[in-house]
């Protein structure tokens, strides 16, 4: 057989043509020291800030600090099995997290994997961590109600969807609980709740997700917890992990309620960080971005515009207090990055006022713009009635004669407290709560004990709803949001009223 030279220099020609040079390039670091969940690396001159790195046995982190010969990286696993000298590798990835609807009913840590032992999350969908806001031409104003099935909340504090309401108070006050049952209130209808825990102990969370399992409300909730015992890394990226998920439903045109428990942790959390990481302390050792950590997380709360899908993320940032002072360095901040906050005292509290929501420093910057017709046309005067009342009750104590204006006033004011009490998970639709209002406003609770009040309530709302004409009125408020006629309200509240006493 002979042998053709010029064949072979063909067929040669024609793979060195078709050859292609795969080169992959990686930069490797070294790590020269690490300790309490921070590693300092040599050698990444092109690592970008948030940058995830991978370190030996599976480990990995994210850059924080450019320095001029290091990068500071806060390390997200086992930081036990790091030592000095391991080889580091950048990925050119900034830090993603799952999401997807295949997160709803579960429990997650930051990183999005699970802690529940239901198994292994099946989403293949990531998004970054890391996310600029959505700007003013890609948003609406907020117009539509988030119902707390609060009754104090939802007449003189409305929540709108896209808004950002900042629940603040000392501690065992019922801001979890007001946050809760406000997941709780979502039952039956459009929204996604995402519940961050940060810094929390496991017995909470344990009992936060067993009460929504109770209420059927884990089957669209996301539980995100770090809890006390996680390395710091872990509660500082919690709430922005949370967001990231909330995002993607958001941009789908859903509606999202996420609450961060609590944003007091998470600032400690960073603090933590900074300082290990030499960052110059600022007042009370913070460093001088915690502002930035904080606004940079709420701003992606949003309303989207209708091009967008009209989806929206509604923030319920909680805030832990000292003593009631809310002139702190972290509650002034979140304060003014939010549109309004619930303000919880602890006086209110142990005296039976539950929820213990001081009405006269609570306000909410959307107001009546996000509340439905029913409730704004009952509650305009409501405010004002219950600040006139405790001005008064600080008056009295005085022990001085009272005319019968003011008396009259101070039995209005008592029975105001009364019926804007609601015990602990039970919420309760616009509807009822415009109803039990209504009663008030019109006098038709002046003629009932105060000691009989939440009797009185319990047994309207189950009268109004079993009656024929009370159901037509219900389902009319239901689908026009407002009120029903008037007259023919009161003459059934008459009725009932007969009966009752």
């Amino acid at each position: 057989m002979r042998i053709d030279p010029l064949e072979i220099s063909a067929l040669i020609k024609e793979q060195i043509k078709k050859y292609e040079q795969k080169i992959k390039t990686e930069e490797v670091g070294t790590v020269i020291s690490v300790g309490d969940g921070i590693a300092l690396v040599y050698g990444l001159d092109r690592a970008m800030s948030g940058e995830l790195l991978v370190f030996p046995h599976g480990v990995y982190g994210m850059v924080q600090n450019l320095e001029k010969d290091h990068v500071g990286v806060i390390l997200l696993n086992d930081t036990s099995l790091i030592k000095e000298k391991d080889e580091v590798k950048t990925t050119g990835r900034i830090l993603e997290v799952p999401v997807g609807e295949e997160l709803i009913g579960r429990v997650i840590n930051p990183l999005g994997q699970p802690l529940d032992g239901l198994g292994k999350i099946k989403t293949t969908k990531t998004r970054p961590i890391e996310q600029k806001a959505t700007g003013v031409i890609e948003r609406q104003s907020v117009n539509q109600p988030m119902q707390t099935g609060i009754k104090v909340l939802d007449a003189l504090v409305p929540i709108g969807r896209g808004q950002r309401e900042l629940i603040i108070g000392d501690r065992q006050t019922g801001k979890t609980s007001i946050a809760v049952d406000t997941i709780i209130n979502q039952r039956g209808g459009d929204v996604i709740c995402i519940y961050v825990a940060i810094g929390q102990k496991e017995s909470t969370v344990l009992n936060i997700v067993e009460t929504l399992k109770k209420h059927d409300a884990l089957s669209y909730s996301i539980i995100v917890n770090a809890s006390a015992s996680d390395p710091a890394p872990l509660l500082f990226l919690s709430p922005y992990a949370g967001v990231t998920i909330g995002e993607e439903f958001m941009f789908q045109g859903k509606h999202v309620l996420i609450v961060y428990d609590d944003l007091t942790k998470h600032a400690i959390s960073y603090r933590e960080l900074s300082l290990l990481l030499r960052r110059p302390p600022g007042r009370e050792a913070f460093p001088g971005d915690v502002f930035y950590l904080h606004s940079r997380l709420l701003e992606r709360a949003a309303k989207l515009s209708d091009e967008l899908g009209g989806g929206s993320i509604t923030a319920l940032p909680i805030i832990e207090t000292q003593e009631g002072d809310i002139s702190a360095y972290i509650p002034t901040n979140v304060i003014s990055i939010t549109d309004g906050q619930i303000f919880l005292q602890s006086k209110l509290f142990h005296s039976g006022i539950r929820p213990a929501i001081n009405a006269g420093l609570s306000v909410s910057r959307v107001g009546g713009a996000a509340q439905y017709p029913a409730i704004k046309k009952v509650s305009g005067t409501l405010r004002l009635d219950l600040a006139s009342y405790r001005e008064l009750e600080a008056f009295t104590q005085f022990g001085s004669d009272l005319d019968d204006a003011t008396k009259a006033k101070l039995e209005r004011g008592e029975r105001t407290v009364e019926i804007l009490k609601q015990g602990l998970h039970e919420t309760m639709p616009f509807e009822l709560q415009a109803i039990s209002i209504f009663c008030l406003v019109k006098g038709f609770l002046d003629q009932i004990r105060t000691e009989d009040i939440k009797r009185f309530e319990s047994d309207l709302h189950a009268f109004v709803s079993e009656d024929e004409s009370g159901k037509a009125m219900l389902l009319e408020m239901r689908k026009t949001k407002g009120l029903p006629d008037q007259n023919k309200l009161s003459e059934l509240i008459k009725d009932f009223i007969a009966d009752f006493i």
